[in-house]
């Protein structure tokens, strides 16, 4: 008897296990009070299941690409995510009425021996960002085993200091449900212990360069910003 080739991928065992300490972690702990590491762009790695579309994937001419930056004196380790919006309307296809657009986002996980991996965020409140932004009109999208495939869930990504490292905090519950950027009902809570990908969007359609800088994300239940950072970038440290 062979084993399937999905358990022999690699990663495959070392997300298992991940997967195993988190569950019963969270079965000792009721209310979790240490941050939840969701993407970590310290590390080299998690760029490489990451990535972009924009309306190019439809004949447009918007330009989006991520790229690792390496850390400085001044700066941590983190994802570039830039490029260029246009407007202008593929000629050869006049079905296409609408352009300007760019994201990026998590590729689906791989499996583990628990089945399909997902991110279970539902024992947290909030999801904390580690960004600086040039200050357009970003949108976080969050993507769940929803009945609806295509429906995405978002929340305004808001910047206090453009151009600046900051820490944003949302609330899972704030997010909005969307289907093909459009707001939609029923509003139906988003299965948060289900989550599948995670990513940012730049859908202001403002011609012209774009640049957000991404350091982390993760989630938690609590908003001391500097605190919860710290402790999750320390955690981080200590398991690679």
């Amino acid at each position: 008897m062979r084993p399937s080739s999905c358990l022999l991928e690699p990663g495959f065992l070392r997300r298992s296990l991940g997967e195993f300490k988190r569950f019963a972690k969270l079965e000792s702990i009721r209310v979790p009070m240490t941050p939840y590491h969701l993407l970590d762009f310290t590390d080299p790695e998690t760029i490489t299941i990451c990535k972009t579309m924009s309306d190019a994937d439809m004949g447009g001419f918007s330009k989006a690409r991520i790229d690792q930056v390496p850390a400085t004196a001044t700066e941590p380790a983190h994802m570039k995510f830039h490029g260029s919006i246009s407007t202008e309307l593929p000629p050869d296809r006049p079905h296409i009425q609408r352009s300007g657009y760019a994201a990026w986002r998590s590729k689906d996980r791989g499996p583990t021996l628990f089945g399909k991996s997902l991110w279970d965020v539902d024992p947290y409140l909030y999801l904390g960002l580690r960004v600086k932004s040039d200050g357009r009109k970003y949108f976080v999208n969050v993507q769940t085993e929803s009945i609806v495939h295509t429906d995405i869930h978002q929340h305004r990504l808001y910047s206090r200091t453009p151009g600046e490292w900051e820490t944003v905090f949302l609330k899972w519950a704030d997010f909005v449900r969307t289907n093909h950027g459009e707001v939609v009902e029923p509003q139906n809570e988003m299965m948060t212990q289900k989550v599948r990908t995670l990513g940012i969007g730049l859908t202001d359609r403002v011609p012209g360069p774009f640049e957000l800088c991404v350091a982390n994300m993760w989630t938690t239940n609590r908003l001391e910003a500097l605190d919860a950072y710290q402790e999750m970038s320390e955690k981080v440290g200590r398991s690679s």
